[in-house]
This record gives C-alpha cells, sequence and structure tokens, in this order.
C-alpha cells in the first residue's frame, strides 16, 4: 500500500542511502531500513474540494464529534405493535392455531387502540400529553365493528397516519428520546387513566387471545416460554426496526429486568378485559382443554399419579358445582372474573389427595402400609414410592432450573443508555459480561453453541426409556384406599381436616400462608411445593386456589354435634364477640390456625 504513495519518491535516505519510503499514520515519509522521519509528506488530494467555497482540509488526530443520527418519529405504540407481532410469531413457530395472529389478536389489539384513542377514532390524542379522559366517554370513536373488520394493512396505515398527526403538533420531540409520546407513558397518572400499554400487558394481551381461541396453552406455560427465550419479552426491544431508535427516556418504557409472576399477568389481564369491554368469551365446555375435566388429566400424568384419580377429581367437581362451563366461560354477567384454569385444577388434585390419604402426616402412611401388606400389593398405589420417586425428581428438577438461571444471559445486546455520559459505563459493563459468558461456558457442563431441545408441557417424563425420571405409576390402581359399602366405593379415610374456611377482608389482609405455613401438615406443603414447580408459581397463590375450592366443596356442608344448653349459651357469646372482633380488625393468627375436621 505504501508504494503507491511513494512511487514518484525515489531519493536515496541521508542515514544509511537505502530507497526504501513508507508513509506514517500521520501522512510523514519515513525510512525503514533505520526509521528516520524526513520533512516530506503525502500530498492529500481532496476529491471534494469546489473553488470558491473557502473550505480548509487539515490532518488531524482526536475524536470527531458526529451529529445525532435520527430516525423517523414514531409512537411508543408502534413499537408495542412490533414486540406483539413478534411474539405471535414465536407462538406460531410452537404450533399455536394459525388463527391466533390474525383473527383474535390483531382484533384485540385494534380494539385497544380505539380505547385508548390512538387510532381508529375520529379523534385521536393529538399531542405528546395525553388528555386525561375516562373509556366510558369514547362518544366520538368509530364504531367498534369497523375496526374489528378492519384489514391488517389499513390497520398499519391507520397507525402510522394516526403517529405522524401527533408527531406534527408535538413540538417537544425531545434529543433525550427518540419517541414522540414518551412522556405520556411515564406519568402514573396519564398511564392508569388511558390504560396505556406496557411490556407486562402484552402478556396479558396474548393471553386473552390464546383462552378466546381456547388454545391449550395456560398462563403458566406461556411464562415458562418466556422464561426460556422462546417468546421475547426481556429484550425484545432489540427486534424492532433501525429507523425506530432508543433513546433516553425510551428506555424506562421498554427495558423489563425481570419476567412478570402468575398474579401479576392474570391481574392486569382482568384489568385489560374491563377496559376493552370485550364480549363473553367462546365456552370452555368439557370437552376443551382447558377445562379442569382434561386439564387435570394432564397435571396427574406429569405428577406421576395414577389414572384411577382422575375420576375422583370429576367427582369433587360435581360436588363442588365446578363442572359447569359458566364457572369457566369469560362472561361480564354470570362469571366476571377471568379463571385460573391452571392453578385452580392443581387446587382440585391436592383437595381430591386430601379425600383420598388425609394428608395429616399419618393417615397417609397407615394406608400405605395397609396397601404394601396386601397380596396385590405390586398393581396397588404406594404413596410411599410415589414420594421418594418425586422427591428425588423434585430435587433434580429444582437443580436443572437453578443451572438454566445462571445461564441465562440478562444483559441485552443493544444497552440501552438514557444519556451519552452512561454510554461508555454501559459498554463496559457489557464487554465484561460478554467475557464472564464465555469463561462460564468453558468451565461449566454445557459448551457453547448447544442448542435448545423441544419445548414441552411437562416438567418430568415417566417410563422405561433411557432419560426418564422414574417408572411410571400411571396404571396403578386406587383399591388399597378404597372400600366398598352399599356397592359404592368410598374412600377408607373418613376424615377431611382444613383452616378455617370463612372469607378474609381483602382490604384488611391478603394471604395468611405465612402464617400458618408452621402448622400445617408436612405432607400437605410438599405437595403444594410439587405443583408450585410445576406451575412456576408461589405457595401462597396455590394455598389460595386450594382453600376457595374448599369453600365451595364444604362451606356450611359441615356436620353440627349435639350440643347441650350451657354449650350452647357458651358457643353463642363466643360467636357475638368473634363476629364483633372480625367488623372492626382483621382475625388473628390463632383463628388462622385452627384446624376443622369434618
Amino acid at each position: 500500500m505504501d508504494e503507491e504513495y511513494t512511487a514518484g519518491y525515489r531519493e536515496p535516505c541521508a542515514q544509511c542511502a537505502a530507497v526504501d519510503w513508507g508513509v506514517s499514520d500521520e501522512g510523514r515519509f519515513y525510512c525503514r531500513s533505520c526509521h528516520m522521519v524526513i520533512e516530506r509528506t503525502r500530498e492529500v488530494v481532496d476529491a471534494t474540494f469546489t473553488p470558491g467555497a473557502n473550505r480548509i482540509s487539515t490532518i488531524g488526530r482526536g475524536a470527531r464529534t458526529k451529529g445525532p443520527e435520527r430516525g423517523r418519529e414514531w409512537m411508543i405504540c408502534e413499537g408495542f405493535q412490533f414486540i406483539l407481532r413478534n411474539q405471535a410469531d414465536a407462538l406460531l413457530k410452537l404450533g399455536v392455531s394459525p388463527h391466533f395472529k390474525d383473527d383474535v389478536l390483531c382484533q384485540l389489539w385494534r380494539i385497544y387502540l380505539q380505547r385508548s384513542r390512538q387510532a381508529y377514532t375520529h379523534n385521536p390524542v393529538r399531542s405528546a400529553k395525553f388528555k386525561v379522559r375516562g373509556p366510558d366517554s369514547d362518544s366520538d370513536s368509530a364504531p367498534e365493528s369497523s375496526a374489528v373488520s378492519a384489514s391488517e394493512t389499513d390497520g398499519e396505515a391507520n397507525l402510522s397516519s394516526t403517529a405522524g398527526s401527533n408527531a406534527e403538533s408535538s413540538s417537544d420531540w425531545s434529543q433525550w428520546s427518540g419517541s414522540v409520546d414518551a412522556v405520556s407513558y411515564l406519568s402514573t397518572r396519564l398511564r392508569r387513566a388511558r390504560g396505556l400499554m406496557t411490556m407486562k400487558k402484552t402478556l396479558a394481551l396474548i393471553h386473552l387471545a390464546l383462552i378466546w381461541i381456547r388454545e391449550p396453552l395456560t398462563l403458566s406455560d406461556l411464562l415458562r416460554l418466556v422464561n426460556e427465550g422462546r417468546v421475547p419479552y426481556v429484550n425484545a426491544y432489540e427486534e424492532l426496526p433501525e429507523e425506530m431508535r432508543l433513546e433516553g427516556k425510551d428506555g424506562l418504557i421498554f427495558r423489563v429486568e425481570r419476567v412478570p409472576s402468575h398474579q401479576e399477568v392474570h391481574k392486569e389481564a382482568q384489568t385489560l378485559v374491563q377496559f376493552l369491554q370485550l364480549p363473553a368469551f367462546p365456552p370452555i365446555s368439557r370437552q376443551s382443554l382447558l377445562h379442569p375435566a382434561l386439564l387435570s388429566l394432564r397435571y396427574l400424568t406429569d405428577a406421576n399419579l395414577p389414572d384411577d384419580l382422575h375420576l375422583w377429581v370429576c367427582r369433587l367437581m360435581e360436588h363442588a358445582g365446578m363442572a359447569d362451563q359458566t364457572l369457566h366461560t369469560l362472561d361480564a354477567s354470570s362469571c366476571p372474573v377471568l379463571p385460573r384454569y391452571d392453578v385452580q385444577t392443581a387446587a382440585l388434585i391436592i383437595v381430591t389427595m386430601k379425600l383420598l390419604f388425609g394428608l395429616d402426616d399419618h393417615t397417609e402412611w397407615d394406608l400405605s402400609n395397609e396397601a404394601g401388606d396386601r397380596d396385590d400389593a405390586g398393581n396397588m398405589f404406594s404413596l410411599r414410592r410415589w414420594f421418594r420417586l418425586l422427591q428425588a425428581a423434585l430435587i433434580r428438577g429444582q437443580q436443572r432450573r437453578d443451572r438454566d438461571i445462571a445461564r441465562k444471559q440478562w444483559k441485552p445486546k443493544k444497552p440501552l443508555c438514557m444519556n451519552k455520559k452512561e454510554k461508555t459505563v454501559i459498554m463496559k459493563k457489557k464487554r465484561i459480561a460478554e467475557q464472564v459468558q464465555v469463561c462460564f461456558e468453558k468451565l461449566s457442563s454445557r459448551p457453547a453453541g448447544v442448542e435448545r431441545g423441544i419445548p414441552s408441557s411437562f416438567r418430568f417424563c415417566w417410563g422405561d426409556e433411557d432419560g426418564a425420571d422414574g417408572p411410571s405409576l400411571h396404571q396403578k390402581k386406587l383399591d388399597g384406599v378404597l372400600t366398598l359399602k352399599h356397592k359404592v366405593l368410598t374412600p377408607s379415610n373418613a376424615t377431611y381436616w382444613h383452616p378455617a374456611l370463612r372469607r378474609c377482608d381483602p382490604r384488611k389482609c391478603r394471604s395468611h400462608y405465612s402464617e400458618v405455613e408452621a402448622t400445617l401438615p408436612r405432607t400437605f406443603v410438599w405437595l403444594l411445593q410439587l405443583f408450585c414447580f410445576l406451575l412456576d408459581v408461589k405457595p401462597a397463590y396455590l394455598y389460595e386456589e386450594v382453600l376457595r375450592v374448599e369453600r365451595r366443596a364444604f362451606g356450611g356442608k359441615t356436620p353440627r354435634r349435639r350440643k347441650t344448653r350451657a354449650t350452647t349459651r357458651t358457643e353463642t357469646r363466643t360467636r357475638t364477640r368473634s363476629e364483633t372482633r372480625t367488623r372492626t380488625e382483621p382475625r388473628t393468627r390463632a383463628e388462622h390456625r385452627t384446624p376443622q375436621r369434618r
């Protein structure tokens, strides 16, 4: 390369008489033999020079400041629209019905844009600071049917035109924000009043769309796919188009620190249903895979429980009045609360296990001993053997989960910087994180570049094949815990314990699981932890659902014992004081600890 610049200079070096010249980075000539620098410099020809322009071309060192490369003006709802599209495409690749994206999710998104007055309306919000207006006062919006019947192409065009009108009327498009209306999304009052979109609400909207098409993908399954990185969420903004530059305040909207819990997404979905004012959802009948009658089969298989237990789960549903499809179909009139299909099904299985086995740390082990003494003990279901298998598999599963969390890379490939001063620090942290990840992959058992396995709805694999967590117990019989009375199979366990089933005031107290956990039987607590691992929920969350099932099944049906006159007077005074205290203050810890038996 240097010969091209020094071809016209053939003078010998004054130091060593060699003719071997090179050009340094500063453009000065030096001898390659003795490294002596001479006064001659390379001539720079500026092709962009125009005579009379008074332009001076110089060669200098140091950083050159460039003007900010600005993309086009865009709105925050456009960014969420791209993220929703990418999340829906990821679910379609995993086998979700093709009608999920175009027929359901797009319609829900259009209704949301209309309700929030961001598109599909004759009077959109036209300032960077949204006007506070309730969702019920949208009298000048376009009819909802026209928004639903619009095509996807028209929807994108309408959204772009709305964004353009907002951008034209906005005069404070700050250099510290790439979007037009980031200030409105950062205001808590405006965000709640207008129902503005958040990253958590994207999962809630997808969850509602999955329920609408009755897809057998529960909320716990969706969150598991998000945790595994199969559905973009944590760093979903990295897939936005290049012209939609995320700067400054945009990072506070699209940056995600953690995956939300089951309870948080369910609460957002319930709020979204009320905001969108959706009609009644398609019915969830017993033939639907979201109904507890069929969903319980999946959880029984994953927990390695016998198939005969499914009959008793269905009997409990009938007894508690939970088999009716109106209780599982979201409707503003009959069922205004969004059902927790997965958590409710797990609670039904736990209550059924309590009915058959007692789960009081004594009855279940006595029944296992009696089943082991029978002649056909090999075909009988033994709770002791099942507990040992599941305990070992649960420990291995928790260790695998902890390893996956440790290997997970939370740092984004495109870090969001609030200002220019933070960019240098953030890029340095990124390089350090990448170096630590490479070292960890070399030292860990899984090498770099290993592809993830096929996603599964099951946590465990039972059978005789290689890699299974243990032998299958699905074909075992429950005859060891059943007796024949009046030609009807009846559980041998004659008692059922439960905590106080009286409802608490939600304004005064929440969950009491942390208070009563120490007094609960250990087998029952372990069973809660098992299903919490299967669903990835908190034990207190599942415990409250178990209490709801018990209230429906046994609330008000506890048989009363014969009372004497003195006992009646004493209990009447005690009940009066208790009711008076309940109206004025929350219940004490002792009232929650008191177990009751039937």
